[in-house]
């Protein structure tokens, strides 16, 4: 990145994932927004941060909430005029079933609403609404938070390792974000602009459990590449620590 100061806005990022994902690109050199539904966390987390001597504030920020998408969009436009990265981290996984067995048939409408709202409609309205900004950036970066679970090519794979894990709403919301990857990175295709899917891992987090085999800062790592990658890097991809995922 060449500009003065990059900016960059992870959403749900007050702790887990977002929040290494926060403090790495931070220790880059990078001024990170942190986005929090409460704002009391994400002020606590943005002071973790810079008692370590580093760049970050935070912002009260629903995802969900079309209002606070707007309060966004005037804050980077007010204080920086522009937004460099977009890390689109936020996002719920409320299946009865997570981790093997089936239930598709018995999802929930509202199950299925939920997790679409949150994974999958909320990311391309913040998108939508930020676009302006980024495409006022020398490099514009846009991070989407995927899973492996989305993968079609995996799920219908008998030898998948993922073949078990029929967590139906949010593995097809991952796979819709995902095609929102596609189709974004072929229209910016054209612009300084890379949009890119990441699978941060199986991470022991509140939502992997701790029967997962990465570290919070592990499932960072992809996150943080993907946000830093020169102009000579993909687009319109998904990736694991550098290793591209099949759709």
């Amino acid at each position: 990145m060449t500009q003065k100061q990059t900016i960059a806005f992870i959403t749900g990022a007050n702790r887990g994932i977002g929040y290494e994902t926060a403090k790495g690109l931070a220790e880059k050199g990078v001024h990170v927004v942190l986005g929090s539904r409460d704002k009391k966390q994400g002020d606590l987390a943005a002071k973790k941060l810079t008692d370590l001597k580093l760049s970050a504030d935070a912002i009260e920020f629903d995802v969900t909430n079309p209002a606070d998408h707007l309060k966004a969009s005037e804050y980077f436009a007010q204080k920086f005029g522009h937004l460099d990265i977009l890390v689109n981290n936020a996002g719920i996984a409320i299946d009865e079933q997570k981790f093997g067995g089936n239930q598709t048939s018995k999802t929930s409408m509202d199950i299925l609403k939920r997790t679409f709202d949150t994974n999958f409609f909320s990311q391309i309205a913040l998108t939508q609404s930020l676009l302006p900004l980024l495409k006022k950036s020398e490099q514009g970066r846009i991070v989407n938070l995927s899973s492996i679970l989305g993968s079609l090519a995996l799920h219908a794979d008998p030898k998948s390792p993922i073949y078990e894990s029929k967590a139906f709403a949010y593995n097809s919301s991952k796979t819709a974000l995902n095609a929102f990857t596609v189709h974004l990175a072929h229209e910016l295709k054209d612009t300084k602009i890379k949009v890119n899917s990441v699978h941060p891992g199986w991470v022991k987090t509140d939502m992997g459990g701790s029967a997962a085999p990465l570290e919070v800062p592990d499932g960072a790592k992809t996150s943080i590449q993907l946000a830093l990658i020169s102009d000579d890097g993909p687009t319109g991809g998904f990736f694991h620590l550098g290793e591209k995922l099949p759709w």
